[in-house]
């Protein structure tokens, strides 16, 4: 049996199929019983390729300046231009053997090239098009050209200079320039379509059913948490009158909340950072400020407090400041659907562009929607649900207060507030984190994320605070202490887990992460199969589920009502969790199969 010369992991030259130009490649695997390579172009192209049809870098670099410096046919051509018109046979015999060998040269390199397609995964929706990704490679891929084609072109010139052109050559002009055909061949293979195929959420019609499935499970719920009984006996929950769900300075109020926080993103405070490339390579600046916006608006709340404002206004209006918020969610995801409309094809969304409106609309149909420098999309993932959904856990504490005559908050409460804040000012505190998340890199800004970062995250979030003003629980100190660690144990493997891959992706060769092991892929990146990641795909998801449980049980166990937040993030994680499965089979192909050999959990150890 042959040894195999390449290792996996390193950077070689290949051969591309049809011509004799080669680009950088990464060998990815070998296979001993055919024989083959696997390797991955720049542009994320699998193919398998011949050990002949791969060559080192290094002496790849050898033999293209060895071949520049000393080409016979220009020591040929040279002294054929020195030569008289009178004496054109020797030159003439000379060019033609040189034109025959040359062609035949060629046609034995695209003969000896053999390489098998793979067959592309199911869902691929990326093929090459022809040019490579990176400048380097379509450098070195025109100088090869270049070379193979000028001695061909100096003799052509001598022969049209002196009409020495025999008949039986008519037909060079055509095979000399061979490879250039074969190049523009290349270039015109079809580009992939930027079109959605793959439809989420069961399509158009799950889509339509969504955009008003999501308004009114938070209107239930809150129905719902007004009940003296709110058992599923008692579902659905009587429906107020119209009129009752609408006042106008309640509106006001939240928009004066949405610009509040939209002049705090702009203040010139806080690091600019860039985030990932787009399609067309540029990337887009983003401040991080939201700790600095979430110190501003405490202090602001502390201000209205020692006025005197009554805080709790927010749960005597809680409905009414619900029904606002699904308004202007849906008045801004119009606007965001129309501007999107005049957006240019490589701003679109790659998850929210398949051609019809109700799903279009739904999903976000633009990827970074901007006023300016200003990101809405970036803009309210974090900073008015977010914060807001603290200030409404504060505006539950004070209601319970006020409501029960009690001196000092519940303990329930205490835990259910304490908790929720360290998730907040977590999020805030590595607000650059959030740049890599499928939510900015892949999600178009529209109906289901509008709806999600200013309806669902404040409303929804805050069930167990406003729960417990209408259904106070008591807790006992050591049911509290169990319930606090239970807080930590999925806080600390949710933000480990975190913590451990951002490092790893900054700097790999970190003496601190020495002892962690990877799985190298052809992106250039590593696949942990040691730490967090090596226990579980999606450690992260696992410290997010626990500490959810632990928000919901100072709740106690008299109505599954509080828990629902628990029902729906599992249900989230998965749907997340799949959708994250497909983008990084897509993404780093065979050696995502070999990192989910190695952890064969996704979320929760030896059960999912």
């Amino acid at each position: 049996m042959p040894s195999r010369r390449f290792a996996d992991g390193e950077v070689v030259m290949g051969r591309w199929p049809g011509s004799v130009l080669y680009y950088e490649v990464q060998v990815t695997s070998y296979n001993d019983v055919s024989h083959l390579y696997t390797v991955k172009y720049k542009d994320g192209t699998e193919l398998e390729l011949k050990e002949s049809d791969i060559r080192s870098q290094s002496s790849f670099k050898h033999r293209k300046s060895q071949s520049s410096s000393s080409s016979p046919s220009r020591r040929s051509t040279s002294r054929s231009r020195s030569r008289s018109p009178g004496r054109p046979a020797k030159g003439r015999r000379r060019s033609a053997s040189q034109s025959r060998e040359h062609k035949d040269d060629k046609k034995k390199a695209i003969q000896e090239t053999n390489l098998v397609a793979l067959k592309p995964s199911e869902n691929n929706t990326r093929r090459y098009n022809g040019e490579p990704d990176s400048t380097e490679g379509n450098d070195t891929s025109c100088v090869i050209l270049e070379q193979k084609l000028k001695p061909d072109l100096e003799i052509e010139r001598v022969l049209e200079q002196y009409s020495l052109r025999p008949r039986k050559e008519e037909k060079k002009k055509e095979e000399i320039y061979s490879e250039k055909k074969i190049f523009e061949t290349i270039k015109t293979i079809e580009k992939p379509s930027s079109k959605t195929k793959e439809l989420e959420f069961g399509g158009r019609i799950g889509a339509f059913a969504l955009m008003f499935f999501m308004p009114a499970t938070v209107f239930c719920l809150l129905l719902m948490c007004k009940q003296d009984d709110p058992s599923l006996m008692n579902f659905p929950p009587p429906f107020p009158a119209l009129e009752n769900l609408w006042e106008t300075r309640v509106f006001g109020v939240f928009l004066l909340w949405f610009f509040l926080q939209a002049l705090f993103y702009l203040l010139p405070v806080g690091k600019v950072v860039e985030g990932l490339p787009l399609s067309n390579g540029r990337k887009l600046q983003y401040r991080i400020n939201g700790f600095y916006a979430f110190i501003l608006t405490a202090a602001a709340i502390g201000t209205l407090l020692y006025f005197q404002f009554e805080l709790h206004y927010l749960y005597d209006h809680f409905m009414q400041f619900a029904v606002s918020a699904v308004a202007f969610s849906l008045g801004l995801s119009i606007y965001l659907y129309i501007r999107s409309l005049k957006a240019p094809e490589e701003e679109l969304a790659p998850g929210g562009n398949s051609g019809y409106f109700v799903y279009d609309f739904f999903m976000g149909h633009e990827l970074n929607p901007r006023i300016g420098n200003f990101d809405l999309k970036y803009f309210c993932e974090l900073r008015p649900g977010l914060i807001g959904w603290v200030v409404i856990n504060l505006a539950m504490l004070l209601a319970e207060m006020k409501i029960h005559n009690q001196s000092v908050p519940s303990l329930s409460m205490i835990l259910v507030n304490s908790f929720q804040l360290l998730y907040v000012v977590d999020a805030l505190w590595n607000e650059e984190a959030v740049l890599t998340t499928m939510d900015i890199t892949h999600d178009g800004f529209g109906f289901m994320l509008v709806v999600g970062d200013l309806v669902w995250v404040p409303f929804v979030y805050s069930l167990q605070a406003f729960y417990l003003v209408g259904h106070p629980t008591a807790i006992s100190w050591p049911v509290a202490a169990a319930i606090t660690v239970l807080n930590c144990i999925g806080y600390y493997i949710f933000r480990s887990a975190n913590s451990q891959k951002n490092n790893f992706r900054r700097n790999p060769a970190d003496p601190k992460l020495s002892y962690l092991k990877f799985i190298p892929t052809a992106t250039g990146k590593g696949l942990l199969v040691t730490g967090w990641w090596g226990f579980v795909r999606h450690p992260n998801y696992l410290g997010d589920i626990i500490m959810a449980l632990a928000w919901s049980l100072p709740c106690g166990f008299n109505h599954i009502l509080p828990y629902f937040y628990v029902i729906y993030f599992i249900c989230l994680l998965v749907h997340r969790e799949a959708r994250d499965e497909h983008h990084c089979k897509q993404k780093y192909g065979l050696a995502w199969e070999r990192y989910c050999q190695r952890v064969p959990y996704r979320i929760f150890p030896y059960i999912y």
